[in-house]
């Protein structure tokens, strides 16, 4: 029979067994603390219940917990929707973790809590404690936010968003028929909290205007996300979607070119004198989904596009606050497929990653379009595909929001919409694919990820 954490009746003999031997408190910490030997860390993996429709997530988020050791350990079986602890959110909650995997951070998304930061200390299965106070950032980024924990030794979490209004001329207002069209206003807010006291520590608000010709063309940029420092520690790089419409009637235009991707460079910690630049090799977003887009390797940020004609990129901002433009790293290419587009993806500290996509031939699931793993070199610039993991239609990764990193390897949650699957470790520097411990599902229900 699979093992499960937190059996009634195992959990009794460990504690017998305990007190026996070394005198040591009932407390139901310490049994997990023993669980997990020195050299583990604790992986956290996130569960999201369906809400109305299968794969959506809007039933809330639920996470779990267990050693590394246990995670490699395909006897092992955890059931986080039927056990585990329940993260405030209205919908999916948006989690970070520490860079060791003993804390986690949430900002709750909509709802009542929308913008309510909380952490939680990880005892190990659903056992997570409160730790220090709440604080809500909606009043800076409203209830819904789009936030990321900055790699800053776990100090700082950022949080953005951008508000656009339709500017015409004098003639009239935005509901007349006749009015000419002039541009798009964008205005940015940007918050930065600092995770270790709850605290704001600054916001700034301030318009985000493109280059007089793309705004006369009807482009502005629409959504912002997943802020990213620089290795100086004095830029913070934001993500940035462009939308358009058709300057001669106001409307929204879907048939435009595509524009080169495009990233908001901010002074840091000021969170001023906000300056875009652009690719010429990628086009198309910057601002990702729901998973960290861009990481800091070697000096320089390396950040995926979405969206690109030419199939998702892996761009490079060099210590200059530049794109660097000869580093060309095409995952069509890369993979030998059409229309790549990466969903979500994290490199260890060896500059080797692991990336969440799907392509033109994904078949299409009960959720949407079919995801994979693939296996990626930023030095090289090489890709390839994980075979060991096994693929269906239902292998739904377009929520996917986490992977855990403990040196050069990398934990991921593998499991189809409603089925059960597995946790499966990556080492990266030698492409070694271990199946560990199985993952229960429940009808209509996903993992997205692991911490």
């Amino acid at each position: 029979m699979k093992n499960r954490f937190f059996n009634l009746t195992t959990l009794s003999l460990v504690l017998s067994s305990l007190l026996l031997t070394f005198s040591c408190s009932d407390d139901s910490n310490d049994i997990i603390e023993e669980e997990k030997e020195e050299s583990s860390r604790w992986i956290t993996v996130a569960a999201a219940r369906m809400g109305d429709n299968p794969g959506d997530g809007n039933g809330g988020t639920l996470i779990y917990s267990i050693s590394s050791e246990d995670a490699k350990d395909p006897t092992k079986s955890i059931a986080p929707f039927d056990n585990g602890f329940i993260v405030p959110s209205n919908r999916t909650a948006r989690l970070q973790a520490s860079e060791d995997g003993s804390t986690i951070f949430n900002i709750s998304y909509a709802g009542d809590t929308g913008g309510n930061y909380s952490k939680y200390t990880v005892n190990g299965g659903q056992n997570f404690t409160p730790t220090g106070s709440e604080v809500s950032i909606a009043p800076y980024v409203g209830s819904a936010p789009r936030w990321i924990k900055l790699f800053d030794g776990d100090k700082t979490g950022s949080a953005v968003y951008v508000s656009t209004e339709k500017i015409y001329d004098d003639k009239g207002t935005e509901d007349e028929t006749d009015d000419t069209y002039l541009r798009t206003e964008a205005t940015m807010g940007v918050v930065t909290l600092d995770l270790e006291n709850s605290l704001i520590k600054n916001f700034q608000e301030q318009s985000i205007p493109l280059s007089s010709e793309e705004e006369a063309n009807g482009y502005y940029i629409s959504r912002i996300d997943m802020p990213t420092l620089n290795a100086a520690g004095n830029k913070l790089y934001i993500g940035a979607r462009l939308s358009k419409v058709d300057p001669t009637t106001g409307e929204t235009d879907r048939e435009g070119d595509v524009l080169g991707s495009k990233t908001i460079v901010l002074d840091y910690p000021s969170l001023l004198n906000p300056t875009i630049i652009s690719s010429t090799v990628g086009y198309g977003n910057t601002n990702g989904y729901r998973s960290i887009n861009a990481f800091l390797y070697n000096g320089s940020v390396y950040q995926a596009n979405q969206g690109d004609p030419n199939g998702s990129h892996i761009l490079k901002i060099d210590a200059n606050n530049q794109y660097d433009n000869d580093y060309v790293f095409n995952l069509d290419d890369a993979l030998g497929v059409t229309g790549a587009y990466v969903l979500a993806w994290r490199p260890a500290a060896n500059g080797k990653a692991v990336l969440a996509y799907r392509h033109d031939g994904s078949a299409e699931g009960v959720a949407g379009q079919q995801g994979f793993f693939a296996l990626i070199d930023l030095e090289a610039k090489t890709a390839t595909k994980i075979d060991e993991i096994p693929y269906e239609a239902d292998f739904y990764l377009f929520q996917y929001q986490g992977f855990a990193v403990d040196g050069n390897e990398i934990y991921l949650t593998q499991a189809p919409v409603g089925k059960n699957g597995n946790i499966y470790v990556i080492d990266t520097e030698t492409g070694a694919v271990t199946k560990g411990a199985e993952l229960i599902n429940v009808e209509g229900s996903h993992f997205i990820g692991t911490w």
